[in-house]
């Protein structure tokens, strides 16, 4: 079965036209430690494991959170040129993008207080097989960047509030399976 991503596109946004009420969406992940810097992420019916490297303690089971950033930009950046492309009407035969975060260690480390301990840039290449003109592309691009989830949230100031709790973390455990 081929998806018609461009029939998806006109009838989400027609619904959201009309009734914006429906537009909110929430999205919940639970993330648990497991055992030294290894951590379990469940998200929907996914599981998924996320580690450190070997170098810096941990056993090498899984993507670092660092890692997943870079993953999650790079496929919302696959998703939203797919979507665009059909909306508009612009031929897309493939879409990958490549991505490398550079990280300074002695932010996270506290080593110099006046380092970042995220990312200090990331840099992007998207790779499209397409037919379409330099124009088209560009102008696919621009919408694209304007409508990328990810990418506006790491490029804008989102607002996070981190609330701490004391309690057994294993408690956790009946709501965990049940997500």
């Amino acid at each position: 079965m081929t998806v018609q991503f461009k029939d998806i596109y006109d009838k989400t946004q027609a619904g959201l036209k009309s009734t914006p009420e429906n537009a909110s969406a929430v999205f919940t992940v639970q993330t648990r430690q497991v055992e030294g810097f290894r951590s379990e992420a469940t998200v929907r019916q996914f599981n998924v494991t996320v580690d450190e490297p070997e170098a810096l303690g941990g056993d090498d089971t899984g993507p670092t959170p660092v890692e997943l950033l870079l993953a999650a930009l790079g496929s919302c950046q696959e998703i939203t040129y797919r979507l665009y492309a059909d909306a508009l009407g612009v031929p897309l035969d493939g879409v990958s993008v490549q991505l490398t975060g550079n990280l300074d260690l002695r932010g996270f480390f506290a080593v110099d207080p006046g380092v970042r301990p995220g990312y200090q840039s990331i840099q992007a290449t998207v790779r499209l097989d397409s037919p379409a003109s330099d124009e088209e592309l560009a102008r696919l691009k621009e919408t694209v960047d304007q409508h990328c989830p990810v990418l506006d949230i790491l490029a804008a100031a989102t607002p996070v509030e981190l609330k701490l709790e004391r309690g057994n973390a294993a408690g956790w455990q009946d709501t965990w399976s049940a997500a």
